[in-house]
């Protein structure tokens, strides 16, 4: 079995730390649901890709995504506080929009299954 890389374990880390940052640092009642939902790290780790899930229209996502990579250098001055590591990487926020495309595509799928006939089972 492989253990997980040095790379994989700081990004679980910063996912933590950085949803609890979030949750006790961000006061704006603009901002829509939100979830870090993984973080692509640099092999250097000097830059961190976050993914965010945003629940809203899309006008809100826009303004939250924008508001967070605003505020990037108050959360790297707070993840640097609970990291152990020598440099804490540069954040840049993006949005994750792979459970609207699920849920599009199972939609779709759905859609579909009621054309189905009993001759399409056997």
């Amino acid at each position: 079995m492989k253990e997980f890389s040095r790379t994989q374990r700081l990004g679980v880390q910063i996912q933590r730390e950085l949803a609890d940052i979030i949750r006790r640092e961000i006061v704006n009642p603009h901002l829509g649901m939100l979830t870090v939902s993984s973080i692509d790290l640099s092999p250097d780790l000097k830059y961190a890709r976050v993914y965010m899930t945003v629940l809203g229209e899309q006008q809100g996502v826009k303004y939250t995504i924008q508001h967070l990579n605003q505020v990037a250098g108050r959360l790297r001055y707070h993840l640097s506080q609970r990291l152990t590591t020598r440099t804490t990487p540069r954040l840049k926020f993006v949005h994750d929009n792979s459970i609207e495309e699920s849920s599009r595509l199972s939609a779709l799928i759905n859609s579909l299954a009621p054309n189905r006939t009993k001759e399409d089972d056997e």
